[in-house]
């Protein structure tokens, strides 16, 4: 364990929480400061505001160890502050640093060294601005360290007690040093750097995943014209040593608050910078058409969409949160609507009522295939691995599954009575014809 020191963090959101409670569970104190009083009562009281395994009971088994304020002050005794508040997108593409600068704004002053630590996601430049504001405003006791987050909602505690490194970049050797030490007891390696390439090692980091998503995703959809697989094909890439199975599997695009938000903001900052990045702009594109090719294969099969009801299951951008940030559910329901379908959703933490107005929010998946046309798998919840059964097919009015996670066996759910429609697998010419009623036969008078 290491040797114990003092750790404040502004910003009780999901980084700030995990990071916050896995510190404390290093055996380090912890202060988390936010600016919401409601969040700070709930946590008081032993209420996460969010969704994330093993994360409750981290900070119930810490609860000794670690408090929650709303007064930067208390900030004043730790020996490192790490910023782990948002930095959304704003209308220009660039990051939203008002959080960023809220924070240095109410930094405590205090008479001996501390080490103020960037986990927030920035751009690439945003170290020095940082140095020199605190030089401007006298606090040359404070030191500067990034040291971005790789963390993947879901499994949170798991990648900050597990990392594959930790990347520290520093103006003093001395600042690092610091920082390294609140890891001890983790075994990882250690990437020590200057800041501008910690910052640059988390938006390339980011960007590189997103682009292999969206790369598969353009095979799959290859691969449904001339009918191949995309789970073998992939699976048979995958293999390669030097590419691996990471990362790798097509569905109905990414979605999230990072990837989103962290490949729009690398492709802002070469922009900014002079250099056209076409290579993130064509990854941007292609997620965000891969959301809506759901539409069409609804269509192949129904026909015109209106008045039609259609189950989206799963809410949250992936399974094991409740975070609906550029969910592609929200995209795929949305342009159901505008075609005039009838929506019913489900998802067992998610909860989207504020943002899908014009549809129902189910409790189960049984009431949200019930009477369905069509379900479209939008999030791999393990509780839909068994969708197509009999009492499922039995509920709705046309047993039609789309599956934009590739979840189900096709040659299973087929067997099972349903048609199936994936994402970059093969299926018959004859299901792609949208179902014509039977005109009733004239009966001379």
């Amino acid at each position: 364990m290491a040797d114990s020191r003092a750790v404040g963090i502004f910003g009780a959101g999901w980084v700030g929480l995990v990071t916050g409670g896995c510190f404390a569970e290093l055996g380090h104190e912890v202060v988390v400061r936010d600016i919401v009083p409601e969040r700070i009562e709930a946590l008081r009281a032993g209420h996460l505001p969010f969704h994330e395994p093993d994360l409750p009971e981290v900070l119930e088994r810490n609860r000794g160890r670690i408090r929650y304020t709303l007064d930067a002050d208390e900030l004043g005794e730790a020996d490192v502050l790490f910023i782990c508040v948002q930095t959304p997108p704003t209308y220009s593409g660039d990051a939203d640093l008002s959080y960023v600068w809220n924070a240095l704004d109410e930094l405590p002053r205090a008479n001996r060294r501390q080490v103020l630590v960037m986990k927030s996601t920035v751009p690439v430049g945003t170290g020095d601005t940082v140095r020199a504001a605190l030089e401007a405003r006298g606090l040359n006791n404070v030191g500067y360290v990034s040291n971005p987050e790789f963390l993947a909602e879901g499994t949170g505690v798991r990648d900050f007690m597990n990392p594959d490194r930790l990347v520290l970049g520093a103006f003093a050797p001395e600042d690092a040093a610091v920082v390294e030490a609140l890891y001890s007891g983790i075994e990882a390696p250690v990437v020590r750097t200057d800041v501008a390439s910690a910052e640059m090692i988390k938006l390339a980091a980011n960007a590189f995943l997103s682009t292999r998503i969206s790369f598969i995703n353009e095979i799959a959809n290859v691969c449904e014209l001339v009918g191949a697989d995309v789970e073998d094909v992939a699976k048979g890439v995958g293999l390669d040593h030097r590419l691996g199975p990471h990362f790798f599997r097509a569905g109905v695009g990414w979605g999230g608050s990072c990837f989103g938000k962290d490949v729009s903001a690398l492709k802002q900052l070469a922009g900014n910078s002079g250099y056209h990045f076409q290579l993130l702009a064509a990854v941007i594109e292609v997620n965000e058409l891969q959301k809506r090719r759901v539409i069409a294969k609804l269509e192949k099969h129904l026909g015109k969409l209106r008045g039609k009801t259609i189950a989206v299951l799963g809410l949250a951008f992936k399974p094991n949160t409740d975070d609906l940030r550029d969910a592609p559910s929200l995209v795929i329901a949305s342009r159901l609507l505008a075609e005039g379908a009838s929506v019913r959703t489900w998802d067992p933490v998610a909860d989207a009522r504020d943002r899908l107005r014009g549809a129902l929010q189910c409790g189960s998946v049984l009431d949200a295939v019930a009477g369905a046309d069509a379900a479209v798998i939008v999030t791999e919840w393990p509780e839909l691995r068994g969708l197509a059964s009999k009492e499922v097919r039995e509920a709705m009015a046309r047993p039609l599954i789309v599956d934009g996670r590739n979840v189900l066996d096709p040659e299973e759910t087929r067997a099972a009575g349903f048609a199936y429609e994936g994402i970059g697998r093969g299926s018959s010419p004859f299901a792609s014809l949208p179902e014509t009623p039977e005109r009733e036969p004239k009966v001379p008078r």
